[in-house]
C-alpha cells in the first residue's frame, strides 16, 4: 500500500492524531504524509513535536502540530480549530495517545496505588479518546470523514496487560461500536487492535511508571511472544509495519462500507495464541 505523494491512498485527506509525536502515532502520521494527508499532531511535549516535524522533511508544510493534553476538554476543542484554521477541513480523527500498565497484575497493585493508576490511566487511554471524539465530531460530518481508533490485542484478549490497560482497552472497544451506531451513516468509525510494538509507551506516573520504556523492555527480551509471526516470518516489532490499516480504514475510497469493525493487526494471536504461558507466580 505504499505510495507517494500524489498518488496516494489519502490525497486532500486531512488528519489529526493524538499522541503522534512518537510510537505508532509519529509512524500513522509519517505514513499519511506518505499517502498525501495533511496532518494534525497532538502531544504534551513541544520538544517531541517539533522533532516530528524536523522527521517530515520535505513534507513539513502538510503538518501542523498542538500542544495539548487529552484530558483537556478545551485542549481538545482548540486542537480541532486549530485543525480548521490551518488546513480547512477534517476528514480524518486518530485517538491514539495511551500509556500501558505494565502487566502490573491485581496481586501487585495495593488499593491506593490500584486507585490512583486506574483514574491516570483511564482519564489518557478512555476519556482522552471520548474528549478528542467530542471535539471533532461536528466537522467530521461535515466531511462524512472517519474516526481510526487505536486499540491493542488487550482489547480482544487477555496478558496484553494488566487489568487496568485490559479493562482501558476493553472500554475503548465498547466506545468505538457504541459511537459506530451513534454517528452512521455520517462518520465511519473503526480500530486498529495493535500487537506489542518497540515504542517509547509509558506507564502512569501515578504509580512510578512514567520513566519506564516498553522499547527498553523489548531491548531485555521482556515482550517475547509479542508477534507470534516472529523471527520467521516477515513482520516485525517497528511501528511502521504496522500502520496500513490505518490508510486503508482512513480511505474513503477503499474502506466506503467498513464501519464497527476492528483490524486486529499482532502476528495472529488469535490463532497461535502468546507465547507466555498464563500462571499465577504472583499468587
Amino acid at each position: 500500500m505504499t505510495s507517494t505523494a500524489g498518488t496516494g491512498w489519502l490525497q486532500d485527506n486531512v488528519a489529526l492524531i493524538t499522541g503522534g509525536a512518537t510510537g505508532i502515532g509519529r509512524a500513522v502520521a509519517m505514513r499519511f504524509l506518505d499517502e498525501g494527508a495533511s496532518v494534525v499532531v497532538v502531544g504534551r511535549d513541544k520538544d517531541r513535536l517539533a522533532e516530528m516535524v524536523e522527521g517530515a522533511g520535505d513534507r513539513r508544510d502538510r503538518v501542523h502540530t498542538v500542544v495539548a493534553d487529552v484530558r483537556s476538554v478545551e485542549d481538545m476543542h482548540r486542537s480541532i480549530a486549530d485543525t480548521i484554521e490551518r488546513f480547512g477541513k477534517l476528514d480524518t480523527l486518530v485517538p491514539n495517545a495511551g500509556i500501558w500498565d505494565y502487566h502490573r497484575t491485581i496481586s501487585r497493585l495495593g488499593g491506593e496505588d490500584l486507585s490512583a493508576a486506574f483514574d491516570e490511566l483511564f482519564a489518557i487511554n478512555v476519556k482522552g479518546y471520548l474528549l478528542a471524539v467530542d471535539a471533532a465530531w461536528r466537522e467530521l460530518v461535515k466531511t462524512q470523514g472517519s474516526i481510526v481508533m487505536t486499540l491493542s490485542n488487550a482489547a480482544l484478549y487477555p496478558n496484553g496487560g494488566g487489568p487496568l490497560y485490559t479493562a482501558s482497552k476493553h472500554a475503548c472497544r465498547g466506545l468505538l461500536l457504541e459511537l459506530a451506531y451513534e454517528l452512521a451513516p455520517k462518520v465511519r468509525v473503526n480500530g486498529v487492535a495493535c500487537g506489542g510494538m518497540r515504542t517509547d509507551l509509558r506507564g502512569p506516573e501515578s504509580i512510578g511508571l512514567s520513566d519506564r520504556s516498553i522499547e527498553r523492555s523489548f531491548a531485555r527480551n521482556e515482550s517475547t511472544g509479542a508477534n507470534p509471526l516472529l523471527p520467521l516470518h516477515d513482520a516485525s516489532v517497528d511501528p511502521a509495519d504496522f500502520t496500513a490499516s490505518y490508510v486503508l480504514l482512513a480511505s474513503k475510497a477503499n474502506s466506503a462500507n467498513i464501519t464497527g469493525t476492528i483490524i486486529p493487526v499482532d502476528g495472529g494471536i488469535a490463532a497461535r495464541g502468546f507465547a507466555t504461558a498464563a500462571g499465577g507466580d504472583d499468587l
